[in-house]
């Protein structure tokens, strides 16, 4: 009598198999009776291996390593891997997992989405708080802004109130023999050359740093304006020293071509200058107002009431409008202006008609030549 096994379905599938494939799907039905069997200790083994990973991960997302007290500046520089970045906010305490946080940018896909620059971090952010600012680009700046027309000595003194740089530091930046060859600035101090504006003074960077920054800009501004022009006859440090006497002098920006108009006349006719500004530089600040016969008489190198012709430079930095205005003046025939008390000046083209303007607007008949040109 034959007889005949009858195989289950599986086994009839399991023949169809591969060698290979028989022993891994042997291995897997035999896994899988014995998760059924052990279900009641594995599974609670599970969640647990599940739960305590899943716990630590949202710890590290809603805490913070501190209280804010640690501040760190951190920058990543481009070709720089966010896992670098990680691992020193890591050792800087300012979060606690670097494998954590990196694995957390790449669940929200953001490890190609930040930004490189220098970035300040403290303890007390969160993970998801330092990667939203890397995300958004918001880098740290530690900004100082030069008005057109300071000094050095002034913008040294906005410095150090920064807290940026000692006034003595940067000063002596501003008169560095080596970097004023190396800037090609043919002259004992920077003033003049540095250009008016906004600069981010980032960690490292040196008051020589600045200068040098400072300086490029405001070659490329004088370099843009001489290319179609001739100079009108002035050198480059002579439309600088103008430049820097208008800016002190004009209130009205719509006014300094006239009053750039003025120096160049009395040039041309051999007439001091007789600039209020030049009188102090060196002495104190020039905030416009009244200019005493004392100031007027001091004897140093820049007063114009008592020297010919320009000083011997800038005394400030001019901002390109200003320079602007002594290469493109207009041709008017005035020598005098003098304030009318609103910001904007009388224009004269004779002695006369000036006199009779310092009565009108200054209201004292003995008022000193620093009252009007």
């Amino acid at each position: 009598m034959t007889q005949f096994t009858i195989y289950p379905k599986s086994s009839l599938a399991l023949q169809k198999l591969s060698f290979s494939h028989k022993v891994i799907a042997i291995i897997a039905s035999k896994i899988a009776h014995y998760l059924r069997k052990h279900r009641t200790v594995l599974l609670p083994a599970l969640f647990i291996l599940i739960l305590i990973p899943a716990g630590h991960f949202y710890l590290f997302l809603h805490g913070a390593t501190g209280n804010g007290s640690r501040v760190e500046l951190v920058e990543l520089g481009k070709g720089r891997s966010l896992r670098t970045l990680a691992a020193s906010l890591e050792s800087r305490r300012i979060i606690s997992s670097a494998r954590l946080f990196t694995l957390y940018a790449r669940i929200r896909g953001a490890d190609s989405r930040v930004k490189a620059g220098v970035y300040q971090f403290s303890d007390g952010m969160r993970p998801g708080q330092i990667l939203d600012k890397m995300i958004a680009g918001d880098v740290y700046q530690r900004l100082f802004a030069l008005p057109e027309g300071y000094s050095t000595y002034q913008a040294a003194e906005i410095l150090e109130k920064k807290g940026i740089f000692k006034k003595e530091e940067f000063l002596g930046a501003c008169s560095d023999a080596n970097l004023l060859a190396e800037l090609k600035i043919n002259a004992k101090s920077a003033e003049g050359y540095l250009c008016p504006g906004s600069y981010n003074i980032l960690p490292g960077k040196t008051p020589q740093d600045v200068v040098r920054e400072m300086a490029l800009r405001q070659r490329e501004i004088l370099e843009s304006r001489l290319k179609p022009q001739s100079g009108k006859g002035l050198t480059a440090r002579e439309i600088l020293t103008l430049a820097s006497m208008v800016e002190k002098e004009a209130v009205l920006p719509a006014e300094k071509p006239l009053i750039a108009a003025v120096f160049q006349n009395r040039l041309g006719k051999r007439m001091r200058l007789q600039s209020d500004p030049t009188a102090l530089y060196g002495v104190r600040a020039f905030t416009g107002g009244k200019v005493t016969h004392e100031d007027i008489s001091r004897q140093t190198p820049y007063n114009t009431y008592l020297i010919a012709g320009l000083p011997p430079g800038p005394i400030g930095n001019p901002g390109a409008d200003s320079i602007d205005a002594v290469l493109n003046h207009p041709a008017v025939p005035y020598l005098y202006f003098v304030a009318r008390g609103d910001g904007s000046h009388q224009f004269s083209s004779d002695l006369v008609a000036h006199n009779q303007a310092v009565q009108k607007y200054l209201k004292n008949p003995g008022a000193s030549p620093g009252e009007g040109r």
